[in-house]
This record gives structure tokens, C-alpha cells and sequence, in this order.
């Protein structure tokens, strides 16, 4: 089964629609009460960017609505996204700087192997996805580890860099976040990239188009606060 069945999710098309908020979210931040929302993400190299900014540029083409990758729609690979309390960010940033010096994430090599798409009622967020191996599921592992002692169970849209006009919205991604452990981990991995938005028939043509795998490495990892839609809207702590 393709991968865009084995992710057309609600909960993935939360995560994924932050695309269309990062900017608005990180200007105007919201008072957190002491818990954040986190993305704990891998960046890519030069050689996924170069791939997900040509599919960019042709999602664009076919819906000029879309989004371009900027500052504000960073391209990257989840590993993990939770609630965590503010006050303990400094140690959070050093248990899993531990985890990152120990692993030379530069030196994985992942395969990019098809396209995918989370249907947004007519659009759908396309994405390349990569190959789980078993050395990133171990650094997924690890820095799930790391971050325990951190994580709280849940949190409130306040946690995230904006609110979204539809409580319901808010509800699901909080829900999404609240859930990523174990839902979306281990097993149930499916690394990727987002390049773009487009209409759903626009993306079953290219879905249907041969894809042809490629080899990348991460270029680094960061943690950012989440956007009002899920996206890694505003950095707090990067390693290179």
C-alpha cells in the first residue's frame, strides 16, 4: 500500500498543514504557562533541498495558493514532537545534545524513495518520504528517551507559537502532539520531508509518475516550538 493510504490521516493532515501558518505563528507568540510545544526534527542536506525545492516550485506552478519554502517552511524530518515544560528547556536542550553529540547524523545515509500526500479536503501537503532505517530509529529512540524526564502528558493551543480560529483544529493538533508517542514512532516511523500543496488530482498524477530513489544524509538537528497548525514555526536550539 502507498504511502499516501498509510498516512491520510486527520491527525497527519494537522501536523502538515502548518505549512500555511509558520510566519504568522512565530511573530506573534503566545504566553505558554509553562508548558511548549516541541519539535525535535533532523535537517536535511543539500541533496533532499535541491529535490523538495523542484517539486516546491512545480506544486507552486500548478497552485500558486501553496506555500514556498522559506525561513518560514523549513524543510526537515521529524523525530519526535511533545509537550515539555518551559522552565526545563536548558536541560532538555543538553540531554538531547547529549543524544545528537553521540550520533554522527551526518554520516546516515537515507533513501528517498516515493512521494506521498495527506488529503486536505480538495488539496492535499505532498511529501518525499525516506526509508526508515534502523540506525535513525534508534536515534528516534533515543531522543524520546532523552526527552521523558521533560514531557508532560498534555498541554493547551497556548503551548504552541499562535492559536487557530477553529477550536476544533486546535483540539486535533493537540491531540496529534499529545498522542506522537506511540502513534507516530517506531513501528509506525514514516520519515519525510514536505514540498508543497497542490490539488488532490494534481497529486495522484504525480504520485503515479515514476519516482526515481535518491540517497541523502541529515545536515544537522534543532528543536523548534510548534505553529498554531503543527509546523516547526520558531527555533529554540539548533546543532550543527
Amino acid at each position: 500500500m502507498r504511502t499516501a493510504r498509510r498516512l491520510a490521516s486527520a491527525a497527519v493532515a494537522f501536523a502538515l498543514l502548518g505549512v500555511f501558518a509558520a510566519a504568522a505563528g512565530a511573530a506573534d507568540p503566545l504566553p505558554h504557562h509553562g508548558v511548549m510545544a516541541i519539535d525535535i526534527l533532523l535537517e536535511p542536506d543539500a541533496v533532499m533541498l535541491q529535490h523538495a525545492e523542484a517539486n516546491n516550485a512545480r506544486l507552486l506552478k500548478a497552485y500558486p495558493k501553496g506555500f514556498a519554502l522559506d525561513a518560514a517552511h523549513r524543510p526537515h524530518i521529524t523525530l519526535v514532537q511533545r509537550f515539555v515544560r518551559t522552565a526545563d528547556l536548558d536541560a532538555l536542550y543538553a540531554a538531547v545534545g547529549k543524544v545528537f553529540a553521540a550520533t554522527n547524523v551526518k554520516a546516515m545515509k537515507l533513501e528517498a524513495f516515493e512521494y506521498y500526500y495527506a488529503p486536505t479536503g480538495s488539496t492535499g501537503v505532498a511529501g518525499i518520504v525516506a526509508r526508515p532505517t534502523p540506525e535513525l530509529l534508534d536515534l528516534q529512540r533515543q531522543v524520546i528517551a532523552a526527552a521523558v524526564p521533560f514531557t508532560v502528558e498534555t498541554g493547551t493551543i497556548a503551548a504552541f507559537t499562535a492559536k487557530h480560529d477553529d477550536p476544533a483544529t486546535d483540539a486535533g493538533l493537540i491531540d496529534y502532539v499529545s498522542t506522537f508517542v506511540p502513534k507516530m514512532t517506531g513501528e509506525h516511523f514514516s520519515p519525510h520531508v514536505s514540498i508543497g500543496v497542490a490539488p488532490r488530482e494534481v497529486l495522484d498524477k504525480m504520485l503515479a509518475e515514476p519516482f526515481e530513489p535518491f540517497t541523502f544524509s541529515p545536515a544537522g538537528a534543532a528543536i523548534y516550538q510548534l505553529g498554531p497548525f503543527g509546523t516547526a514555526a520558531k527555533q529554540l536550539q539548533e546543532w550543527r
